[in-house]
């Protein structure tokens, strides 16, 4: 089984300091859902794993986020793409099982998928994700969308030199980069590029550029 897990908030749609709670504040981020589309006609399940501390806060229900998410299978839909599984901790306790960076609710994914982590590409904005998808030996991948660029600039990520095997930067810039992307994805061309500094396996533009990890997978099969 292939699998991908996606972080939402600053991955698939604009993050905001204080909390999507309605579906009009929930705005997916340009290219988001036509990546998710892609990694479906490419085989992939999706999974995506989703702190929600606002519900513990008391500033939204959990009827709200069901609206939320509603709105988001429609418009991912609209674009032939599908969400396998959602999964969510409502608690702001950051001592809570479930609550990146713990890895509680990415262990219900196995469960549920009856599938190991290691290796599976997670994609997050924010340190609590890596650091969640780094204690299930997933791959973890940092988008620059959402809290990315300052988790970026303060270089606010796992440095396991056992998971990280090698230098790597893609970072994609524009539509017609993403076009490219997709156009060697088809193709199986491992797009791995090595630009550097940064000791971490994929670090990308936005999560249209992540579909650059179904290359990687394919050459690592």
């Amino acid at each position: 089984m292939k699998l991908v897990i996606l972080d939402r908030d600053g991955v698939i749609n604009q993050d905001s300091a204080n909390y999507i709670k309605s579906p009009n504040e929930w705005i997916p981020i340009p290219g988001s859902l036509e990546a998710i589309a892609l990694l479906n006609q490419n085989d992939f399940a999706v999974a995506l794993v989703s702190n929600q501390s606002g519900i513990g806060r008391g500033l939204f229900d959990i009827e709200a986020l069901n609206n939320i998410h509603t709105k988001m299978i429609s418009m991912l839909s609209d674009v032939g793409g599908s969400i396998d599984a959602i999964f969510y901790c409502p608690s702001y306790d950051d001592n809570h099982e479930d609550r990146k960076p713990n890895a509680g609710m990415l262990i219900e994914i196995q469960k549920r998928f009856s599938i190991s982590l290691k290796g599976i590409p997670a994609i997050g904005d924010s340190l609590r994700d890596l650091q969640a998808y780094e204690k299930v030996n997933a791959q973890p991948i940092l988008v620059k969308t959402g809290n990315g660029e300052s988790t970026l600039r303060e270089k606010k990520y796992p440095k396991n030199k056992e998971m990280i095997k090698q230098k790597g930067l893609i970072n994609i810039k524009n539509s017609v980069e993403f076009k490219k992307t997709i156009n060697s994805l088809i193709k199986n061309k491992d797009l791995r590029l090595k630009m550097g500094e940064i000791n971490y396996n994929f670090i990308n533009e936005n999560l249209g550029a992540t579909n650059k990890v179904i290359s990687f997978l394919k050459q690592k099969k």
